[in-house]
């Protein structure tokens, strides 16, 4: 406590003298005034008036510097170091370095003939680029080194760790980091792992490198037959590539660029789907509406206009308007949901608060609940990005946190945390009715500076809402290696603590952000669509208004890649339940989708519906996927029933995957140690040496090509470290000022603070004991007859 009160005054040749505890000096006047009495009382008539007030004056002096000492007496010194200069330059031979050239051998010789010696260190071979690591276990302290490398890591720790780790020791990182001059592209491949016999799926193909400016030719082929081809003029982009499979098994998806590049591994990319029979799917109604024909189409339907006893050979149930007093056996219904089954429910005017939800067990199931809703006090952090790497695009960050916060209901209790390496608050958690303006305030005066860890930013908002559940408003470039803060985000979510990320910035990395959002539990919103927080936080006083529908959370399974057209005639008066998630909103902000787990099973809403209670536009498409990925997203995995079937991932090469058997018995045949993890649930791990299609168990996989090659060109994060220790970026021709750089860092200026508490202890103990042996003195030569010594 006292060390926050803290005084200090500078003397005029620069030193700081100061006291760390000045409220111990409170102390002195009533040990002076004890002592005082004391002696009075101790010595009087036994001593000489000159004799006493002696005494009392060692005694004072003694007692003084034993206060001050407490008080924490202290100087802080200006001192300047020499040292000799070198140069520990640290090299990146990684295969990703390939495109630029090699320049490390030419520098250090010229830095050496700049007369400053160089130690040459390599942190980075093949398709090994652990460079935090290699950095981390080269710095000194008060030491620098210079980096050659793109700062491309594909394993260990983060550059943004070993720029924390940096600064610890007092220690620099810069960098020279050669612009590419080769053309390299790399091609990767995304999309689901599992679908059913004649539905849709949907797959990405991207095409990212450097130097890539001439067009490139792009093949994706299934199982051998080409499906599509394309051309990317501009070297990279995104080819979207529909298909529909009409048998069942694992199927091979491969995606190839023809060009002349540095590497050609990473020209193809693999991947696999699982795809099974059309699943079993009850369909509750008492109307003819058209959703029953449309899901004929994609699964095998059983209709029913009642719940039945036993829902055991499905793996979903959709509802389509139906009271609660038709629904039938409610309780099985549960039962089914609870135990990992599905549940779609469809609005209409017998549904939801038309059809006595709230009043049936049924409501407990659903992710919203009835009636409007109300003006909330949900508790928020408004988590901004202030690091260098928003630089110059800070004025959008800070543009973009104030339109946020504009988004948000008076209500809400809102506080502001600001970070870049290290999280700082910047306004107490307070209702926006009473703090809006100081709020406000404080984001329009945020500067931007320091290297970026997003983790350690969501960690300071969690310490600002105190233990207590809450919403993150986290509003990024996303700017930092996404392991340590996706765990974060992941312990958060946990907790009950979820993360909306808001992409901001001129160079926004939405893989973070939406990593961070998912493993919380939130959603990710691009800075265009703040408007949306309007959904989630805007109570009675920010109502939101939009044409059609609107997607809220474009991150969700349900939602993402999802296009909506149609305008509904009505939506039901529902409202989110705490916890759930919502996916999409009616013209009024009412969610028209939502979502949430209910106990093992997935439960999907959808409230939207046309005069006669059908779905209307949303069987048309592009509307249709938002049907069949809610039916998908209730139905989870295809063939969770099914036994002796085995499951594995798509990895690359030199990182293992997981291979999952469900049976009896592990699989016999194989040469993988399965080991039992659940009641008929075998795992082990397979490690592929070779890029291609494997079998593993009895199932294919796809080994893509090592992570080095699918980065190419200078990261973020190395420019982020270099700025947050106060280093230098370095080009190739730049050996003399390397030079003078590594002189300037050789002498250094620091404040060297001492403690005085232990020289005043000093002179207080040495002036008693003086005192006392001359008493004693006095006492032995006969001066005085009293024991104390004194004449």
């Amino acid at each position: 406590m006292w060390g926050a009160l803290a005084v200090r005054t500078a003397l005029s040749d620069g030193t700081v003298v100061g006291l760390e505890r000045p409220l111990v000096l409170v102390a002195l006047p009533v040990v002076v005034g004890a002592l005082a009495l004391l002696i009075h009382y101790r010595a009087s008539g036994t001593a000489a008036t000159r004799s006493r007030r002696l005494l009392l004056a060692s005694r004072v002096v003694v007692a003084t510097l034993i206060v001050v000492a407490a008080a924490g007496p202290f100087t802080v010194v200006t001192t300047e170091t020499r040292g000799d200069p070198s140069v520990s330059m640290l090299v990146d031979r990684s295969n990703s370095t390939d495109v630029s050239p090699d320049v490390a051998e030419d520098l250090a010789a010229d830095v050496e003939e700049e007369g400053v010696p160089v130690t040459v260190s390599t942190v980075g071979q093949g398709t090994n680029s652990r460079i935090g690591d290699g950095v981390a276990a080269n710095l000194r302290e008060n030491g620098s080194v210079v980096v050659v490398s793109d700062g491309q890591v594909t394993g260990g720790r983060s550059l943004t760790e070993t720029a924390e780790f940096a600064r610890s020791v007092n220690a620099t990182i810069s960098t020279v980091s050669p612009e590419p001059t080769r053309t390299e592209r790399y091609v990767t491949l995304t999309g689901p792992d599992k679908a059913s016999v004649g539905v849709e799926s949907r797959f990405l193909v991207r095409v990212e490198g450097v130097e890539a400016g001439s067009p490139v030719d792009v093949s994706v082929s299934i199982d051998g037959e080409e499906v599509a081809t394309e051309r990317i003029d501009e070297g990279t982009g995104s080819v979207p590539v529909s298909h529909t499979f009409e048998s069942t098994g694992s199927h091979r998806i491969t995606a190839e660029i023809d060009g002349e590049d540095v590497f050609a591994v990473n020209d193809v990319a693999r991947k696999t789907v699982r795809v099974v029979d059309q699943p079993r799917v009850l369909y509750v109604s008492r109307g003819n509406y058209s959703l029953g024909t449309y899901l004929d189409q994609l699964y095998r339907v059983d209709r029913a206009e009642s719940v039945p006893e036993n829902l055991d050979p499905y793996y979903a149930v959709v509802v389509q308007n139906v009271a609660a007093d038709d629904l039938g056996n409610v309780d099985e219904l549960q039962r089914f949901v609870i135990d990992g089954g599905g549940l779609l429910m469809t609005g209409g005017p017998n549904s939801f608060e038309n059809g006595g939800y709230a009043n049936s067990s049924v409501g407990s199931m659903l992710p919203v609940t009835f009636g409007p809703s109300a003006p909330g006090s949900a508790r928020i952090v408004m988590l901004i990005d202030v690091s260098g790497s928003a630089g110059s695009g800070m004025r959008i960050q800070k543009a973009i946190a104030l339109d946020a916060l504009s988004q948000l209901d008076d209500d809400n209790v809102v506080g502001v945390v600001g970070f870049n390496y290290q999280a700082y608050g910047v306004s107490e958690p307070a209702p926006l009715s009473d703090n809006r303006g100081v709020v406000r305030d404080r984001i329009s005066r945020l500067q931007a500076g320091g290297a970026t860890n997003i983790a350690n930013g969501l960690r300071g908002a969690e310490e600002m809402l105190g233990g207590q559940r809450g919403t993150v408003i986290l509003v990024s470039d996303g700017g930092d290696t996404e392991s340590r803060s996706a765990v974060v985000a992941n312990a958060l979510g946990r907790q009950g603590i979820r993360v909306i990320t808001v992409g901001a910035g001129r160079n926004v990395n939405e893989g973070v952000l939406r990593r961070i959002a998912e493993e919380s539990g939130g959603n990710y919103f691009r800075a265009s669509e703040t408007e949306r927080l309007r959904l989630l936080f805007g109570g009675g006083s920010r109502q939101f208004q939009g044409e059609g529908l609107t997607v809220v959370d474009s991150g969700h399974f349900i939602t993402s890649g999802v296009t909506l057209e149609s305008s509904p005639g009505s939506v039901n008066d529902v409202s989110m339940r705490p916890g759930a998630d919502f996916l999409v909103a009616g013209p009024d902000g009412t969610p028209a989708v939502a979502s949430w787990r209910y106990g093992l099973g997935r439960v999907a809403t959808i409230t939207t519906y046309d005069e006669g209670g059908g779905l209307g536009g949303l069987l048309s498409r592009p509307d249709s996927l938002v049907v069949t990925k809610s039916v998908n997203y209730a139905i989870g995995d295809p063939e969770r029933k099914a036994s002796g079937v085995t499951d594995v991932s798509d990895t690359r090469v030199g990182e293992p995957t997981t291979v999952v058997y469900r049976g009896d018995d592990p699989p016999s045949g194989s040469d993988l140690a399965f080991s039992a993890v659940g009641e008929g649930v075998y795992r082990a791990e397979e490690t592929p040496t070779e890029v291609g299609y494997r079998t593993a168990a009895g199932a294919t996989y796809a080994a893509n090509y090592p992570a080095e090659y699918a980065g190419f060109g200078t990261s973020s994060a190395l420019s982020d470290a270099v700025e947050a220790t106060g280093g230098r970026e370095f080009s190739s021709d730049q050996a003399a000022e390397i030079a003078r750089f590594a002189r300037e860092q050789s002498t250094r200026v620091r404040d060297v603070r001492r403690n005085w508490d232990w020289a005043l202890l000093t002179a207080a103990l040495l002036l008693f004991l003086t005192e006392v042996i001359v008493r004693r003195l006095q006492v032995y030569n006969g001066r005085t007859r009293t024991e104390s010594g004194l004449p």
